[in-house]
Protein backbone atom coordinates (compact mmCIF):
# COMPACT_ATOMS: atom_id res chain seq x y z
CA UNK A 1 0.00 0.00 0.00
CA UNK A 2 1.54 3.27 -1.09
CA UNK A 3 0.35 6.66 0.09
CA UNK A 4 -1.71 8.41 -2.57
CA UNK A 5 -0.78 11.98 -3.44
CA UNK A 6 -3.19 14.50 -2.04
CA UNK A 7 -4.87 16.09 -5.11
CA UNK A 8 -6.07 19.03 -2.98
CA UNK A 9 -2.42 19.86 -2.10
CA UNK A 10 -1.49 20.19 -5.78
CA UNK A 11 -4.62 22.15 -6.62
CA UNK A 12 -3.77 24.74 -3.95
CA UNK A 13 -0.06 24.84 -4.84
CA UNK A 14 -0.75 25.19 -8.57
CA UNK A 15 -3.27 27.97 -7.95
CA UNK A 16 -0.62 29.80 -5.87
CA UNK A 17 1.92 29.40 -8.69
CA UNK A 18 -0.58 30.87 -11.19
CA UNK A 19 -1.30 33.81 -8.85
CA UNK A 20 2.46 34.48 -8.88
CA UNK A 21 2.73 34.22 -12.67
CA UNK A 22 -0.20 36.53 -13.48
CA UNK A 23 0.58 39.00 -10.66
CA UNK A 24 4.25 39.32 -11.64
CA UNK A 25 3.54 39.72 -15.37
CA UNK A 26 1.14 42.61 -14.60
CA UNK A 27 3.59 44.24 -12.15
CA UNK A 28 6.60 43.80 -14.46
CA UNK A 29 4.76 45.41 -17.41
CA UNK A 30 3.57 48.40 -15.30
CA UNK A 31 7.05 48.91 -13.78
CA UNK A 32 9.00 48.60 -17.03
CA UNK A 33 6.68 51.04 -18.89
CA UNK A 34 6.67 53.62 -16.07
CA UNK A 35 10.41 53.07 -15.45
CA UNK A 36 11.33 53.73 -19.09
CA UNK A 37 8.89 56.63 -19.60
CA UNK A 38 9.69 58.13 -16.19
CA UNK A 39 13.51 57.71 -16.50
CA UNK A 40 13.93 55.51 -13.43
CA UNK A 41 16.81 52.98 -13.39
CA UNK A 42 15.67 51.69 -10.00
CA UNK A 43 12.14 50.95 -11.27
CA UNK A 44 13.48 49.22 -14.41
CA UNK A 45 15.71 47.07 -12.14
CA UNK A 46 12.67 46.34 -10.00
CA UNK A 47 10.69 45.38 -13.12
CA UNK A 48 13.40 42.89 -14.13
CA UNK A 49 13.18 41.44 -10.63
CA UNK A 50 9.42 40.96 -11.03
CA UNK A 51 9.96 39.39 -14.46
CA UNK A 52 12.43 36.91 -12.95
CA UNK A 53 9.73 36.01 -10.43
CA UNK A 54 7.54 34.97 -13.39
CA UNK A 55 10.23 32.47 -14.42
CA UNK A 56 10.39 31.39 -10.76
CA UNK A 57 6.66 30.74 -10.55
CA UNK A 58 6.75 28.86 -13.88
CA UNK A 59 9.59 26.65 -12.63
CA UNK A 60 7.56 25.98 -9.46
CA UNK A 61 4.53 25.03 -11.58
CA UNK A 62 6.62 22.61 -13.70
CA UNK A 63 8.19 21.17 -10.53
CA UNK A 64 4.81 20.67 -8.86
CA UNK A 65 3.40 18.92 -11.94
CA UNK A 66 6.42 16.61 -12.14
CA UNK A 67 6.27 15.88 -8.39
CA UNK A 68 2.62 14.90 -8.83
CA UNK A 69 3.50 12.08 -11.25
CA UNK A 70 3.10 8.61 -9.72
CA UNK A 71 6.17 6.37 -9.14
CA UNK A 72 7.33 4.48 -12.24
CA UNK A 73 10.01 1.93 -13.18
CA UNK A 74 12.78 4.54 -13.41
CA UNK A 75 11.55 6.53 -10.38
CA UNK A 76 10.24 3.96 -7.84
CA UNK A 77 10.37 6.58 -5.07
CA UNK A 78 8.20 9.04 -6.97
CA UNK A 79 9.12 12.46 -8.39
CA UNK A 80 9.06 14.55 -5.19
CA UNK A 81 12.55 15.95 -5.76
CA UNK A 82 11.34 17.73 -8.91
CA UNK A 83 10.18 20.57 -6.60
CA UNK A 84 13.68 21.02 -5.15
CA UNK A 85 15.25 20.89 -8.63
CA UNK A 86 12.77 23.56 -9.81
CA UNK A 87 13.82 25.65 -6.80
CA UNK A 88 17.53 25.34 -7.80
CA UNK A 89 16.71 26.51 -11.36
CA UNK A 90 14.86 29.52 -9.91
CA UNK A 91 17.85 30.37 -7.70
CA UNK A 92 20.30 30.21 -10.65
CA UNK A 93 18.06 32.46 -12.81
CA UNK A 94 17.66 34.91 -9.92
CA UNK A 95 21.46 35.04 -9.41
CA UNK A 96 22.12 35.81 -13.09
CA UNK A 97 19.42 38.49 -13.20
CA UNK A 98 20.86 40.11 -10.06
CA UNK A 99 24.35 40.31 -11.57
CA UNK A 100 22.95 41.84 -14.79
CA UNK A 101 20.95 44.52 -12.89
CA UNK A 102 24.00 45.37 -10.76
CA UNK A 103 26.22 45.81 -13.82
CA UNK A 104 23.70 48.05 -15.64
CA UNK A 105 23.04 50.22 -12.56
CA UNK A 106 26.76 50.58 -11.75
CA UNK A 107 27.46 51.77 -15.30
CA UNK A 108 24.58 54.30 -15.08
CA UNK A 109 26.27 56.00 -12.09
CA UNK A 110 28.98 57.27 -14.44
CA UNK A 111 26.64 58.62 -17.11
CA UNK A 112 24.38 61.70 -17.20
CA UNK A 113 21.12 60.85 -15.41
CA UNK A 114 17.68 62.47 -15.86
CA UNK A 115 15.48 63.09 -12.78
CA UNK A 116 12.82 60.34 -12.58
CA UNK A 117 9.13 61.33 -12.51
CA UNK A 118 6.99 61.14 -9.34
CA UNK A 119 4.66 58.45 -10.76
CA UNK A 120 7.57 55.99 -10.47
CA UNK A 121 7.34 56.33 -6.65
CA UNK A 122 3.61 55.48 -6.65
CA UNK A 123 4.19 52.41 -8.83
CA UNK A 124 6.98 51.20 -6.53
CA UNK A 125 4.70 51.69 -3.48
CA UNK A 126 1.90 49.75 -5.20
CA UNK A 127 4.42 46.97 -5.90
CA UNK A 128 5.47 46.81 -2.21
CA UNK A 129 1.87 46.27 -1.04
CA UNK A 130 1.02 43.72 -3.78
CA UNK A 131 4.19 41.66 -3.30
CA UNK A 132 3.89 41.57 0.50
CA UNK A 133 0.34 40.16 0.14
CA UNK A 134 1.67 37.54 -2.32
CA UNK A 135 4.53 36.66 0.05
CA UNK A 136 2.23 36.13 3.04
CA UNK A 137 -0.16 33.99 0.98
CA UNK A 138 2.50 31.75 -0.59
CA UNK A 139 4.70 31.42 2.50
CA UNK A 140 1.80 30.26 4.71
CA UNK A 141 0.56 27.87 2.02
CA UNK A 142 4.10 26.52 1.42
CA UNK A 143 4.53 25.81 5.16
CA UNK A 144 1.09 24.16 5.31
CA UNK A 145 1.77 21.96 2.25
CA UNK A 146 5.46 21.34 3.13
CA UNK A 147 6.48 22.59 -0.34
CA UNK A 148 10.10 23.79 -0.72
CA UNK A 149 9.41 25.29 -4.11
CA UNK A 150 6.43 27.35 -2.88
CA UNK A 151 8.34 28.66 0.16
CA UNK A 152 11.29 29.68 -2.05
CA UNK A 153 8.90 31.33 -4.49
CA UNK A 154 7.36 33.22 -1.55
CA UNK A 155 10.80 34.51 -0.52
CA UNK A 156 11.26 35.75 -4.09
CA UNK A 157 8.16 37.90 -3.56
CA UNK A 158 9.62 39.18 -0.27
CA UNK A 159 12.92 40.03 -1.98
CA UNK A 160 10.86 42.00 -4.52
CA UNK A 161 9.32 43.91 -1.58
CA UNK A 162 12.82 44.88 -0.39
CA UNK A 163 13.91 45.84 -3.88
CA UNK A 164 10.79 48.02 -4.29
CA UNK A 165 11.56 49.71 -0.94
CA UNK A 166 15.11 50.44 -2.18
CA UNK A 167 13.58 51.74 -5.42
CA UNK A 168 11.20 54.05 -3.49
CA UNK A 169 14.13 55.49 -1.51
CA UNK A 170 16.28 55.92 -4.64
CA UNK A 171 13.53 57.42 -6.81
CA UNK A 172 12.33 59.62 -3.92
CA UNK A 173 15.85 60.93 -3.31
CA UNK A 174 16.42 61.58 -7.02
CA UNK A 175 13.07 63.42 -7.39
CA UNK A 176 13.77 65.48 -4.25
CA UNK A 177 17.24 66.33 -5.58
CA UNK A 178 15.64 67.57 -8.81
CA UNK A 179 13.19 69.78 -6.89
CA UNK A 180 15.66 71.34 -4.47
CA UNK A 181 18.43 71.64 -7.05
CA UNK A 182 21.03 69.17 -5.69
CA UNK A 183 22.30 67.48 -8.89
CA UNK A 184 24.19 64.56 -7.24
CA UNK A 185 20.97 63.30 -5.60
CA UNK A 186 19.76 62.25 -9.06
CA UNK A 187 22.32 59.41 -8.85
CA UNK A 188 20.42 57.93 -5.88
CA UNK A 189 18.16 56.26 -8.48
CA UNK A 190 20.83 54.12 -10.22
CA UNK A 191 22.48 53.59 -6.81
CA UNK A 192 19.18 52.10 -5.58
CA UNK A 193 19.16 49.87 -8.65
CA UNK A 194 22.62 48.63 -7.65
CA UNK A 195 21.49 47.97 -4.04
CA UNK A 196 18.50 46.01 -5.39
CA UNK A 197 20.86 43.83 -7.45
CA UNK A 198 22.98 42.97 -4.36
CA UNK A 199 19.78 41.92 -2.54
CA UNK A 200 18.75 39.73 -5.47
CA UNK A 201 22.16 38.00 -5.69
CA UNK A 202 22.28 37.39 -1.93
CA UNK A 203 18.77 35.92 -1.87
CA UNK A 204 19.55 33.68 -4.86
CA UNK A 205 22.73 32.34 -3.22
CA UNK A 206 20.93 31.51 0.03
CA UNK A 207 17.98 29.83 -1.66
CA UNK A 208 20.24 27.85 -3.99
CA UNK A 209 22.22 26.43 -1.04
CA UNK A 210 19.02 25.33 0.73
CA UNK A 211 17.60 23.68 -2.39
CA UNK A 212 20.81 21.76 -3.12
CA UNK A 213 20.83 20.51 0.48
CA UNK A 214 17.23 19.29 0.06
CA UNK A 215 17.95 17.61 -3.29
CA UNK A 216 20.79 15.52 -1.87
CA UNK A 217 19.60 12.32 -0.19
CA UNK A 218 19.38 13.46 3.42
CA UNK A 219 17.33 11.86 6.16
CA UNK A 220 15.15 13.30 8.93
CA UNK A 221 17.08 14.09 12.12
CA UNK A 222 16.75 11.75 15.11
CA UNK A 223 14.21 13.94 16.93
CA UNK A 224 12.02 14.29 13.80
CA UNK A 225 12.07 10.53 13.20
CA UNK A 226 11.26 9.68 16.84
CA UNK A 227 7.47 9.76 16.23
CA UNK A 228 7.91 7.27 13.38
CA UNK A 229 9.94 4.98 15.66
CA UNK A 230 7.22 5.10 18.31
CA UNK A 231 4.49 4.29 15.78
CA UNK A 232 6.41 1.31 14.38
CA UNK A 233 7.32 0.08 17.88
CA UNK A 234 3.67 0.13 18.98
CA UNK A 235 2.72 -2.65 16.52
CA UNK A 236 2.19 -5.98 18.26
CA UNK A 237 4.98 -8.46 17.50
CA UNK A 238 7.68 -5.79 17.01
CA UNK A 239 10.26 -6.41 19.74
CA UNK A 240 12.56 -3.54 18.77
CA UNK A 241 13.47 -1.13 15.97
CA UNK A 242 16.98 -2.00 14.81
CA UNK A 243 17.25 0.88 12.34
CA UNK A 244 15.05 3.64 10.89
CA UNK A 245 15.92 6.15 8.16
CA UNK A 246 13.31 8.54 6.75
CA UNK A 247 14.62 9.89 3.43
CA UNK A 248 13.21 13.21 2.29
CA UNK A 249 11.83 13.45 -1.26
CA UNK A 250 10.45 16.98 -1.57
CA UNK A 251 7.26 17.19 0.51
CA UNK A 252 7.17 13.51 1.52
CA UNK A 253 9.48 10.89 3.09
CA UNK A 254 10.31 7.27 2.26
CA UNK A 255 10.98 5.20 5.38
CA UNK A 256 13.67 2.47 5.45
CA UNK A 257 13.15 0.40 8.59
CA UNK A 258 14.61 -2.78 10.14
CA UNK A 259 12.46 -4.40 12.81
CA UNK A 260 13.29 -7.33 15.12
CA UNK A 261 10.62 -10.01 15.66
CA UNK A 262 10.53 -13.34 17.52
CA UNK A 263 13.07 -15.64 15.79
CA UNK A 264 10.72 -18.63 15.66
CA UNK A 265 7.80 -16.98 13.85
CA UNK A 266 6.87 -18.34 10.43
CA UNK A 267 7.80 -16.27 7.36
CA UNK A 268 4.10 -15.51 6.91
CA UNK A 269 3.72 -14.23 10.51
CA UNK A 270 6.80 -12.05 10.16
CA UNK A 271 5.46 -10.68 6.86
CA UNK A 272 2.09 -9.90 8.49
CA UNK A 273 3.80 -7.87 11.27
CA UNK A 274 5.85 -6.00 8.65
CA UNK A 275 2.70 -5.21 6.67
CA UNK A 276 1.00 -3.85 9.81
CA UNK A 277 4.02 -1.60 10.53
CA UNK A 278 3.90 -0.21 6.98
CA UNK A 279 0.14 0.40 7.06
CA UNK A 280 0.27 2.07 10.47
CA UNK A 281 3.13 4.40 9.48
CA UNK A 282 1.35 5.47 6.27
CA UNK A 283 -2.06 5.92 7.92
CA UNK A 284 -0.80 7.83 10.97
CA UNK A 285 1.75 10.09 9.26
CA UNK A 286 0.59 12.11 6.22
CA UNK A 287 4.13 12.82 5.00
CA UNK A 288 5.07 9.10 4.81
CA UNK A 289 4.74 8.11 1.15
CA UNK A 290 6.17 4.58 1.22
CA UNK A 291 7.84 2.18 3.71
CA UNK A 292 10.57 -0.37 2.93
CA UNK A 293 10.80 -3.01 5.70
CA UNK A 294 13.48 -5.54 6.56
CA UNK A 295 12.58 -8.20 9.18
CA UNK A 296 15.35 -9.37 11.54
CA UNK A 297 15.15 -12.28 14.02
CA UNK A 298 15.46 -10.88 17.56
CA UNK A 299 18.66 -12.07 19.25
CA UNK A 300 18.22 -11.86 23.01
CA UNK A 301 21.90 -12.47 23.79
CA UNK A 302 23.09 -9.83 21.29
CA UNK A 303 20.50 -7.26 22.39
CA UNK A 304 20.92 -7.79 26.14
CA UNK A 305 17.35 -9.02 26.62
CA UNK A 306 16.22 -5.67 28.00
CA UNK A 307 13.75 -4.94 25.22
CA UNK A 308 10.10 -5.98 25.16
CA UNK A 309 9.45 -9.41 26.60
CA UNK A 310 9.30 -12.05 23.85
CA UNK A 311 5.86 -13.55 23.69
Amino acid sequence: MQHQHNPERFKQAEFAAWVGIVGNIVLAIIKIVVGLVGNSRALVADAVHSASDVVGSLAVLIGLRAAKLPPDEDHPYGHGKAESIAAIIVAVILFMVGVQIGYASFQAMFEPVVTPSVIAIYVALFSIITKEIMFQYKYRLGKKLKSDALIINAWEHRSDVYSSIAAVVGIGGAVLGGYIGIPWMVYLDPFAGFVVSIMVVRMAWKLGQESIHNTLDHVLHEEDAQELRETAGSVEGVIQIDELHAREHGHYVIVDIKIAVHPYLTVEEGHRIGKQVKEKLIQKHDHVHNVLIHINPYDEGKNGGDEKEIK
